[in-house]
Parts: structure tokens; sequence; C-alpha cells
């Protein structure tokens, strides 16, 4: 006798959603890939120059520190600033709430009713939400202001993520280089960011939900274009400057 199969609604009942709202691995892929490309480039359009190993070796370390610092400094003032001026918003919105209880909930009816719920039963939430001080901001600040008070994000640890994202890009292609340097460093770079960046669009592909392979594809091209471009202006400089 074949088993019973699960219908449609016991399906759907058990999908699951990803946190597409919170950011860390959207911001982790992207500092990855910000500091394997950033870092790739730089290094071999320095290579392309031909100097000796140890002026690479310095460039790539440079710009290893330099991006990861810029990275969490840009990333902590603006969640910081970002912070702030929400807290501003819900400033205003706490003093309307105690300033104006009847006109706040006013309003709430009628975005209740407005979503389509009967004037009566939006009328009955919106007393009911209002009867709770913390739940009446929590609620006109998700409605009127899109956000939610107990997730406003906090600027060090978004910058500390993306120090070390950002370091985990950069040290790849550099890592030849700590230990030879000359043509085998360079091919050595070259094949570390291949592999490297194609990884880093598998990780999007997968993230996203959209084609693997064509993610990947896309963060290789992009790769190669900005290490070509910068190898390229490195052996022209190097070779005009003699």
């Amino acid at each position: 006798m074949p088993e019973p199969q699960p219908s449609a609604e016991s399906n759907f009942s058990e999908h699951k959603h990803r946190d597409v709202q919170s950011g860390g691995a959207r911001a982790a892929v992207f500092g990855v890939s910000d500091g394997l490309v950033t870092n790739l480039s730089l290094i071999l359009g320095v290579a392309g120059a031909h100097p000796g190993g140890a002026i690479v070796r310095l460039t790539g370390l440079a710009g290893l520190v330099a991006g990861a610092f810029s990275m969490a400094a840009g990333e902590y003032v603006s969640m910081q600033a970002q912070r702030e001026l929400l807290q501003r918003e819900l400033d205003v919105e706490r003093q309307a709430l105690d300033e104006a209880p009847k006109a706040e909930g006013d309003e709430l009816t009628a975005i209740y009713a407005g979503r389509g719920i009967d004037p009566g039963l939006a009328r009955e939430l919106a007393d009911e939400v209002m009867s709770d001080p913390d739940l009446a901001l929590e609620t006109h600040a998700r409605e009127e202001l899109g956000i939610n008070p107990q997730s406003l994000g906090s600027p060090w640890k978004a910058a500390i993520s993306s120090f070390v994202a950002f370091a985990i890009g950069a040290v790849l292609p550099l890592l030849p280089w700590l230990v030879t340097s000359g043509p085998a460093a360079t091919l050595a770079s070259v094949v570390i960011g291949t592999v490297a960046a194609f990884a880093v669009g598998w990780a999007v592909g997968f993230f996203t939900g959209r084609s693997r392979l064509h993610s990947a594809f896309r963060q290789l091209a992009v790769t190669a274009v900005a290490a070509s471009v910068t190898f390229a202006i490195g052996r022209a400089v190097g070779a005009s400057g003699g």
C-alpha cells in the first residue's frame, strides 16, 4: 500500500525563508569580493611593472591593511549615522505618542482600515496596541517608518565584520608573494584569484537563489577585467619608466 503523500497545504506550511534583511551574508560576500578584486588588481598592477618581489609584497600588505580599515571605517560611520537618524525618528514618534495618543491611535486605525480590515476591528486592534506604550512605539515605527526599534544594527559589529571579510579576500592573492616572487608568484596570484572569484560568485548565487554558475562567471568576469586593466597599466608604466 503506497504511503500517503504530504498535501500541498502541509508542504506550504513547512516552507522557510532566509533572513534577507539583516544583511550579514550580503556584507560578508561583498567584503570578500571587494578585498579580492581590489588587492588582486593592485598586486598584478604593480607586478606588471616588474619591480622586486619585496615591493609587490609591501604593496599587497599595504593594500590589505588600508582597504580593510577603509571598509571598516566606512561601515561604522554609515551605520552610526543611520542609527542616529533612526533614533531621532523614534524620539519624534515617542513624543507624539506621549503628547497626542488619540491622534496616533486614529492614525493607526486608518492604517489598518486602509489595508482592508473592518473599521470596527481596526479600531479595536489600534486600541489594544495603544494600551501598551512599548508595543505602540514598536508598531508605529514598523507601520510608519518601516523599522524595528529592537534591530537598529551595531556599527561596531558591522565594522569588524567588514574588516575581517575584506582582509580574507585581500590576503588570498597576496599569499604567493609571501613565499616566492617573480612570474611564479604572479601566476599563482592569478590562479588563486580565479578560484576565489568563482567561489565568491557561487556563494552569491547560493544566497540569492539564482543560477550559481551564472553568478560565478559574472564575478569571475568582473575580477578578470579589473585585474587585466591594472596589469596592463603596470606593464605600460613600467616599460615607459625604464
